[in-house]
């Protein structure tokens, strides 16, 4: 077994969770919703018909962000380690699949409507309603008994119900109830159906794991905070499969800091994450402990993934609905059991949400604002830009695509020459750019460009044709030891 995490030097338990704000990176969330429009990372969904609640469109900055994040979460949790396996499972499942998991009857949230403006809301983000228990939002008196009221026109509330976050759809050329299947709300699910066939075709050994990436669907009750909480998002999900009791306790354990750290090493400041565990009342009804790693977002403390020791729930009730025998047969003590499960649970939309939230800046560079996201070199969606000092000259030009197209063999880089090069610069440098290349007239007599660094703005003057070997090299720095 692998491993390559490193250990974030501040401990998120170091104070209680209502003592420590250190503030978000960016006060107002419109700052990133501006600069991710402006700069063509995340768009409004049919924008052009209106829009549509709670689904967003990845721009051509904003996919090559997510993939980035998505490629370093798979290194650190297939491509480092020796015993977890990669599973992309379908989106459409047996409907039974959800019956047994739980989803049809216990996948809800609690709403309630205005009597006046016949709004809908999530009971638990009303104004208000931040210090609520789960108990308390399962208490049929709660709007009577805290007294609270429309957000929108202070109307009074209806007692709250459940409301079931599954999208229903149909399978096949009749709607009726027995052609009803469900777009998935959770990526899991398919790597328990799964256990068998991957424990058969890896033949790996107990502890082992399944992870995966894909899309889920839930149909929010109130989405919001731009692309935090959405209607169709993307999953990144690991389930550890481990021996029953102890041995789930111990994992969990080193699952939690291990992931923690996933986001101090590509650059998140540990300053804004923090644990919070479930309390009793809040534990999924599959839960035997679950903790969350939060990160101080300009909207407050939200979850950014959460860790779960599920239990033997996920794989005792498959087996019980199904007939299949998933249980795990151990050759050296000879023993049959049914594994019990550590799962980790991020999203792709929400991790690169929080990286660029985390890596913006602005600063005052003689006399103008300078805006730069900071972004770890191995998520920025170009890793250089290849600039020309002077576009009337088709020599440089020529140079600039040369250098281009060499890099473009290995990483991501685009050549740019629609304004001046302070310009260009700062447009690199909004986008997250770790490496400007720069051609100019002298580059024509000593073969030699300019590095500019996107964070410190040296410069450094090296060989056109050893360009490739420089980047690579930063990349292979950054990869390994990169800090903010």
């Amino acid at each position: 077994m692998t491993d390559s995490s490193t250990t974030a030097e501040h401990d998120p338990f170091d104070l209680p969770a209502d003592e420590r704000d250190p503030g978000p990176a960016v006060p107002n969330l419109e700052t990133i919703v501006s600069l991710s429009k402006r700069r063509g990372f995340i768009f409004p969904s049919s924008e052009i018909y209106g829009g549509i609640n709670a689904v967003w469109d990845y721009g051509p900055l904003g996919v090559e962000l997510k993939n980035n994040v998505k490629r370093a979460w798979w290194r650190a949790m297939v491509q480092e380690r020796d015993e977890i396996v990669g599973l992309d499972a379908g989106i459409l499942m047996a409907p039974q699949v959800w019956v047994t998991s739980g989803h049809v009857g216990s996948f809800s949230d609690p709403l309630v409507e205005c009597g006046t403006c016949h709004r809908r809301y999530r009971l638990d983000e009303l104004p208000g309603a931040e210090g609520l228990s789960a108990t308390d939002l399962n208490d049929p008196a709660i709007i009577e008994r805290t007294g609270l009221r429309c957000p929108n026109d202070d109307g009074a509330l209806s007692a709250p119900r459940r409301f079931n976050l599954m999208f229903r759809t149909y399978m096949g050329p009749v709607e009726d109830e027995a052609a009803i299947v469900y777009l998935r709300p959770e990526t899991a699910q398919g790597s328990y159906v799964n256990f068998k066939n991957v424990k058969e075709t890896s033949r790996k050994k107990i502890p082992f794991g399944i992870a995966q990436i894909g899309k889920s669907f839930r149909n929010e009750i109130s989405p919001g905070n731009f692309v935090f909480r959405m209607r169709e998002f993307e999953q990144m999900e690991m389930q550890y499969f481990v021996r029953p009791g102890e041995p789930a306790a111990e994992a969990f354990e080193e699952w939690l800091p291990r992931r923690f750290d996933w986001y101090a090493r590509y650059g998140v400041n540990p300053e804004r994450l923090r644990y919070r565990e479930h309390a009793p009342d809040e534990l999924a009804h599959y839960a035997k402990k679950a903790v969350d790693v939060e990160y101080r977002f300009p909207f407050g403390w939200k979850e950014l993934e959460g860790v779960h020791n599920r239990g033997d729930f996920d794989l005792g009730n498959h087996a019980a609905a199904s007939g299949e025998n998933l249980e795990y047969f151990d050759p050296a003590t000879e023993e049959h059991f049914i594994p019990w499960i550590v799962e980790t649970a991020a999203g792709a939309d929400r991790a690169a949400f929080t990286f660029l939230i985390d890596a913006y800046r602005e600063e005052e560079v003689r006399g103008e604002l300078r805006v730069s996201l900071a972004l770890h070199p191995e998520l920025a969606p170009y890793k250089v830009a290849v600039l020309p000092l002077l576009k009337k000259r088709p020599e440089i030009v020529e140079l600039c695509h040369r250098i281009k197209a060499d890099l473009q063999r290995d990483v991501m880089a685009v050549y740019d020459d629609t304004a001046s090069i302070g310009k260009l610069y700062r447009r690199q440098d909004e986008i997250g750019t770790p490496w400007c290349v720069t051609v100019d007239v002298d580059s024509l007599e000593d073969l030699k460009v300019t590095i500019r660094d996107r964070d410190s703005m040296t410069q450094e003057r090296v060989s056109a044709d050893g360009v490739k070997r420089v980047i690579l090299d930063r990349l292979e720095v950054a990869r390994t030891g990169w800090t903010a």
